[in-house]
């Protein structure tokens, strides 16, 4: 379980970050359950999409049905 894993955190270091907990998914099959705000970050590593506002699900999605856009509006100030 990861906590916004890439807050303050430099650009390549989150892409490898990304590849990272990938490998160790596929290589251990395990689950990884991780809340984050940076979007492409969350896509790439994600199997499952779920959007959460004031404690309810909102959203909810397989990987390879996402709308970005629309998830991109629950995560704007």
């Amino acid at each position: 379980m990861l906590d916004e894993p890439t807050e303050g955190i430099q650009p390549s270091i989150i892409r490898e970050m990304g590849r990272t907990l990938k490998k160790i998914r596929d290589e251990k099959g395990l689950a990884i359950l991780v809340s984050e705000q940076v979007l492409s970050f969350a896509l790439d590593i994600a199997d499952r999409i779920l959007v959460i506002e004031n404690g309810a699900i909102v959203h909810e999605n397989n990987r390879d049905e996402v709308n970005e856009a629309r998830i991109a509006t629950y995560l704007s100030v």
